[in-house]
């Protein structure tokens, strides 16, 4: 929807499409430079500069040397309103293809993006929900008309929406671990559609609400599929992955694409750390290589596909993965313990909402979640 003659508005989804499509993208991000320095949007085709807003407020002649003139300027702040008034200034010096990201950053935060990974040997589909502002990644099992989804995000309307067009009835969400860096919408998901909502029971000690357990080698039926439970402590002591149809292994938070697990978000890294090696170096390492790995998370845009999905074969990832291939124990404990990233924002009130001991509300729900995930070791 056009603003006036000139300027015009571009969701995020649509903005996610052109990034995951390859287009060359030209972003002006008016936040701030802290905020800039820690999260912005990325892409393997995105060029991006920041001009904080309130270094405009004279004029934009400062950054008009550095504006593109033969391509589309897209316009962001945190919420929307700044970046309009940017982009008219930038329309008024003679600017033709000038666009505000509606909602901003925190419109940009909550986007979830379904992307099909593949069919499942069973019978059904497997889907890949890519939060691309925050690199979360959950997924959707679909098969025979029912589904179960795992790693839910808070955003249920938009797993809401997917179910509906394309007519799944849905019988199960799951989590891998009681997560710190997002709110699971898994609950409230499950309750909405009469499902049945399944934790790891070794994370759910605090945890305030019912739930269904999940155990090694549990097997659960999603019309002809059948995901099974392997417990993998470690970000977690509870952690369990998941094989879907001896297919797929989701790993949750213990192994990335470039990367592994952090064990400390619950100020246990000296007690998990042994427990993340004996994951990552036995447990993982007695399935097979041919097991496609799918995270619940990524770092940078470099993780991705060509086609925006986020995935790896498990004996790749043995032989390119720093964190798979430090053969002393004492230089992988200090590598998970020593020197890692800051924690991730209002990590112990988002841990509290997901055990149900707290409920903000969505505005503030909104803010604790703001900013990029933090789970992995770097």
């Amino acid at each position: 929807m056009a603003t006036d003659n000139t300027v015009k508005t571009i969701t995020v989804k649509e903005l996610t499409r052109k990034i995951l499509n390859h287009e060359e993208i030209f972003i002006l991000d008016a936040r701030n430079t802290d905020d800039f320095d820690d999260w912005k949007i990325e892409g393997k085709t995105v060029e991006i500069m920041n001009a904080p807003y309130f270094d405009l407020l004279d004029g934009v002649e400062p950054i008009l040397d550095k504006l593109p003139k033969n391509k589309p300027i897209y316009a962001i702040c945190a919420k929307g309103g700044s970046s309009m008034m940017v982009a008219e200034e930038i329309a008024e010096k003679g600017f033709t293809d000038v666009f505000s990201v509606e909602g901003g950053m925190k419109a940009w935060s909550e986007h979830l993006e379904p992307i099909k990974i593949g069919d499942l040997r069973s019978g059904g589909v497997l889907y890949q929900f890519v939060r691309i502002g925050k690199g979360c990644l959950s997924y959707l099992i679909e098969s025979n008309g029912e589904g179960a989804i795992i790693d839910t995000n808070r955003m249920i309307d938009q797993y809401e929406t997917f179910l509906q067009e394309h007519k799944v009835k849905l019988t199960k969400t799951l989590d891998t671990h009681l997560h710190a860096d997002h709110i699971s919408g898994g609950k409230k998901l499950a309750d909405k559609f009469g499902a049945t909502y399944y934790l790891p029971p070794k994370d759910a000690g605090e945890v305030t609400f019912g739930y269904t357990p999940i155990h090694d080698g549990d097997e659960y039926q999603v019309g002809h599929v059948t995901i099974r439970a392997l417990y993998s402590p470690g970000h977690t002591i509870g952690s369990t992955s998941f094989v879907i149809d001896d297919q797929y292994l989701l790993t949750g938070d213990i192994l990335f694409i470039d990367s592994i697990g952090r064990p400390d978000l619950a100020g246990k890294a000296e007690d998990w750390v042994g427990d993340l090696r004996e994951t990552l170096y036995k447990r993982y390492k007695e399935l097979a290589d041919e097991l496609i790995v799918l995270p619940a998370h990524f770092m940078t845009s470099k993780e991705m596909n060509e086609n925006g999905n986020v995935s790896e074969k498990l004996g790749v990832l043995y032989k390119q993965n720093h964190g798979l291939n430090i053969k002393e124990e004492s230089e992988f404990r200090m590598t998970v313990t020593e020197n890692l990233p800051p924690q991730p924002n209002s990590y112990q009130e988002i841990r509290e909402t997901n055990m149900g001991k707290i409920n903000p509300d969505d505005e503030k729900q909104r803010e604790m979640e703001i900013g990029p995930n933090r789970c992995a070791v770097r």
